[in-house]
């Protein structure tokens, strides 16, 4: 009986016109860290693009923490198993352009997602799908001008040194409140251009850890009575929210007259009520689920052979307490 299974498993494999039940396509989603919430939203995305395509699994896979070597090392081991395509937000630009060109050399589709890889690499990698990180700084920025239209002492508070998206967000700060152009991330520190000038210790780096962004915020603004400006890339800041809270509320007054301005990065949900209950000024939000969601797509289009647009912007929401209940896009 056995022999006779084998035998009719073996002629349906090799007749045409027998229909043989296919694999479904691996495709990898790689965030910097699998204990952001903001990831978490992605990877929801991503898991509803496999429900809805069926013939896609979403292989949702990242550092527990923001670790960059272990990131490098998640990737190649999705290279040695052989998965259908690849998207990965690098926490470390260099290093993970250099983790990529193994993919390629195997013949697996790449792409990156939120943060991209370095300018001389982008050839490696089939998109980046995401936000235009420099007008996230951008639009940081220009809240902080409405807010403090003379300027002030600033401090900057952003994510790995190494990543690529924050020196972006970072730059288009720079920028925009200097009046500069034509600058290279992360752009140079403000001394006084327009009126702004970056504060001792600044920018605050976090590596993406909310503890550290916590504490570092709640030390300079007890070392910088008359900081005018506090401009956050990321919402590492506001992820925990009692800690959040408890280190803004002692200074909620000079926000409400004006005299200090917090700025983050993000409208994750902690964020949206963060803002509402007036213990920030504004945020510049983006769409990770979109991006988790699309990502499976993409991913599905370059297994194919298909070509896709490079890059691919999901949008932003900017909010302050004017439009705080209409801002985030339905």
């Amino acid at each position: 009986m056995k022999r006779l299974i084998l035998a009719a498993t073996i002629v349906a494999i090799a007749l045409p016109g027998i229909a043989v039940a296919q694999s479904k396509l691996k495709l990898a989603l790689v965030p910097k860290a699998m204990n952001n919430p903001f990831f978490d939203l992605a990877r929801d995305g991503c898991y509803k693009a496999q429900e809805e395509l069926g013939d896609v699994e979403c292989v949702y896979i990242g550092p527990g923490e923001h670790t960059e070597l272990e990131q490098i090392q998640i990737v190649q081991d999705l290279i040695s198993q052989g998965v259908d395509g690849i998207a990965v937000a690098p926490s470390n630009a260099p290093a993970m352009g250099k983790a990529l060109k193994a993919a390629v050399a195997a013949g697996i589709p790449v792409m990156t997602w939120d943060s991209d890889v370095l300018e001389k690499d982008k050839d490696i990698r089939a998109t980046y799908l995401g936000t235009k990180n420099y007008d996230i700084g951008v639009n940081l920025a220009t809240i902080a001008q409405k807010l403090q239209p003379d300027g002030g002492k600033v401090c900057l508070q952003t994510g790995g040194a190494a990543a690529a998206n924050h020196n972006e967000r970072l730059q288009g700060i720079r920028d925009t409140l200097g009046g500069r152009s034509g600058t290279t991330p992360p752009g140079d520190p403000l001394a006084g251009d327009n009126g702004w000038t970056e504060v001792a210790g600044c920018p605050l780096i976090t590596d993406d850890d909310g503890n550290k962004a916590v504490q570092g915020m709640t030390d300079i603004l007890a070392k910088e009575a008359d900081l005018a400006a506090f401009i956050s890339t990321g919402a590492f800041t506001q992820w925990f929210d009692n800690a959040y809270r408890q280190a803004v509320e002692p200074y909620k007054a000079k926000m409400d007259s004006g005299e200090l301005s917090i700025i983050v990065a993000d409208t994750l949900p902690m964020q949206m009520e963060q803002l509402k209950d007036g213990l920030s000024n504004g945020q510049v939000g983006q769409r990770p689920f979109e991006m988790g969601y699309q990502a499976m797509f993409i991913l599905k289009d370059l297994a194919a052979g298909k070509s896709v647009n490079d890059p691919i912007y999901t949008g932003l929401d900017v909010c302050d307490k004017n439009n705080v209940d209409s801002c985030l896009a339905k």
